[in-house]
C-alpha cells in the first residue's frame, strides 16, 4: 500500500543529511539501515550499503529506481534452489552429465 500524495515520500532525514554533506565524486558509500526510505532525485549517483539484517549490500543508485524502496535493491533471504522431486532428477542428470566416462580397455 502506498503513502498518501499529500504526505509525500518518506525519506530517513538522517540519510538525507549524508547525502548532502557528501560530495558526488567522493569514494566510498553510505552505510544505512532505513530500507523504508525513498529514493529520491537527489541519491542519483551515489552508493548507498544497505542493511539486509546480516551484512550492508551496496546499492548503486540510478535514475531508473528513484521512487522505489532502499530495500527493495538489498534482498533479505538467500534463495537457494527450488525442491521437490523433479529437483532431485534435474541435479542426477545434471551429474552424470559432468562426471567423464570412465576409460576402459
Amino acid at each position: 500500500m502506498s503513502r498518501s500524495l499529500k504526505k509525500g515520500p518518506y525519506i530517513d532525514e538522517n540519510l538525507l543529511k549524508k547525502i548532502r554533506s557528501f560530495k558526488s565524486g567522493e569514494k566510498g558509500a553510505v552505510k544505512t539501515w532505513a530500507r523504508d526510505s525513498a529514493i529520491s532525485p537527489e541519491m542519483v549517483g551515489f552508493t548507498i550499503e544497505v542493511h539486509n539484517g546480516k551484512e550492508h549490500i551496496p546499492v548503486k543508485i540510478t535514475e531508473e529506481m528513484v521512487g522505489h524502496k532502499l530495500g527493495e535493491f538489498a534482498p533479505t533471504t538467500k534463495f537457494l534452489r527450488h525442491g521437490g522431486r523433479m529437483q532431485r532428477e534435474l541435479e542426477k542428470k545434471s551429474l552424470g552429465a559432468e562426471a567423464p566416462a570412465p576409460e576402459g580397455k
